[in-house]
């Protein structure tokens, strides 16, 4: 298809911590106990896109990627890691590589998405309408307003909702405005020549921009080149590609209008550009009608696409970027969304690795998940969290809505309910934690009980 792609898989994102940390990039975060990371390459192996370039920030953290997606994906698919330095945005990353981009059409990911939505289908819609951008959009919950596509439990309530506000032609295939982060109740600014030229434009409120999307490669090197104050992709080039459709700044290939007074050059010229929309469609597009002129014989202005691809509402698509997102979608893979784990559920409707110990009187519900070589105690509860490998849990402890990563020790009468727990943590006897994350080597000391706490090690 000739498509490169890029996975933008962050750093060490300050809103994940104490999750993440420098021995634990946000890539490499555990979602049923497999890096987050994994589910966009293997959706993208899938699709048959196998010349990856993955963008992590920092070095170290970049380190860290490339030797964990060298060891998981060695012959199946070519990938190179590039490090860029810490807090560019998600555009400056893209102009730190720009070098390694040479593909006609170039697909960016967000490192961070876990999905069933084929990038591929992406790929052809942007092929299809031939167009500088493609957008993947997909239902925003309807619990919250999250740009995570999770609700933010108890804090949605003291918070104004944000959204994605999305302004689509009526054939719901064109971008035609894009704001982020908007309050709904703040005026919205809309081009009139985009109004006039369109007829009539769809707002919607109820879509979130997946971060996944499909530029062609000269307009989005031309950009980046030119407006070198952009950090953003979804903040600063998605609004001005889509703001300058039906007044292109950019080169996009497209026969242009006449500057040397040839009225017969000129007539030659608008044969070719009507002769090429009736031969890719039936129906032209605003953008072509509008390059034509008023009176269709003079091509006026340069144009551009800016596409939309609009996963089905029974797809699947979340980001992990919040702490809140990294239960909820831990939640979603064991449970609802369990075909994305790649794991074979038990009769009980949960993964026991065979190599797992169960104590006396000890249960594991459904949606749940016991890692590798873990070992739990007598009369101990597991109902839909996830514990990770070679753990060791004591007897009379109860775990309940939660993530435990790797290594962790708990010991006799704990209770854990609605919180994270990251690798090699030992929480001593009779701790009691609701609501609170706990970084990676971080001793709890018994009897502590802790109600929306978080707890971090510190850097030496």
């Amino acid at each position: 298809m000739d498509f490169q792609v890029v996975v933008l898989a962050g750093g060490t994102s300050k809103k994940l911590v104490p999750l993440v940390s420098k021995e634990v990039p946000k890539a490499l975060l555990p979602v049923a106990n497999r890096p987050v990371i994994s589910y966009v390459l293997e959706l993208l192996e899938l699709s048959n896109l196998k010349n990856l370039i993955v963008v992590v920030e920092g070095q170290d953290a970049a380190v860290l990627v490339g030797s964990w997606i060298s060891g998981a994906y060695v012959d199946r698919l070519h990938v190179e890691v590039a490090a860029v330095p810490e807090d560019v945005g998600t555009a400056g990353a893209l102009r730190a590589i720009a070098h390694h981009l040479t593909a006609k059409d170039i697909l960016v990911v967000s490192g961070d998405i876990v999905s069933d939505v084929s990038p591929g289908a992406v790929a052809a819609a942007h092929r299809r309408h031939d167009a500088v951008l493609t957008a993947m959009l997909c239902s925003a919950p309807v619990s919250g307003p999250s740009d995570s596509g999770s609700s933010v439990g108890k804090d949605k309530a003291k918070k104004p909702g944000h959204y994605n506000i999305i302004g689509l032609d009526p054939t719901k295939q064109f971008l035609l405005y894009i704001a982020t982060g908007v309050e709904l109740e703040k005026d919205i600014r809309i081009q009139k020549s985009i109004l006039r030229a369109v007829g009539q434009m769809e707002i919607r409120s109820d879509l979130m921009d997946a971060h996944l999307y499909a530029f062609k490669r000269s307009v989005l090197q031309e950009v980046l080149d030119q407006k070198d104050t952009f950090q953003s992709l979804k903040r600063d080039v998605l609004p001005y590609l889509v703001r300058r459709q039906l007044n292109s700044e950019v080169s996009n290939g497209a026969p242009q209008p006449e500057e040397n007074g040839n009225e017969k050059a000129s007539s030659q010229s608008n044969q070719l550009v009507i002769s090429r929309i009736l031969a890719n469609s039936s129906t032209p597009s605003f953008h072509e009608l509008y390059a034509l002129g008023c009176n269709g014989s003079t091509p006026a202005q340069r144009t551009h696409k800016c596409c939309v691809y609009i996963a089905g509402n029974s797809k699947y698509c979340v980001r992990l970027n919040s702490i809140q997102a990294f239960s909820d979608i831990n939640r979603d893979v064991i449970g609802d969304a369990s075909h994305l784990s790649g794991y074979s559920f038990s009769a009980q409707n949960n993964i026991i690795h065979p190599s797992a110990e169960l104590g006396s009187k000890t249960t594991v519900g459904p949606h749940c998940m016991l890692g590798e070589g873990s070992q739990m105690g007598d009369k101990c509860s597991v109902k839909r969290s996830v514990i990770g490998r070679h753990c060791r849990i004591g007897s009379n402890v109860k775990v309940v809505n939660s993530v435990v990563m790797n290594h962790v020790t708990i010991g006799d009468g704990c209770s854990v309910q609605n919180s994270v727990i990251c690798s090699n943590v030992q929480l001593q006897d009779r701790v009691v934690l609701k609501d609170c994350q706990v970084g990676a080597g971080f001793v709890v000391p018994a009897g502590s009980e802790c109600k929306g706490e978080a707890f971090a090690k510190k850097e030496k």
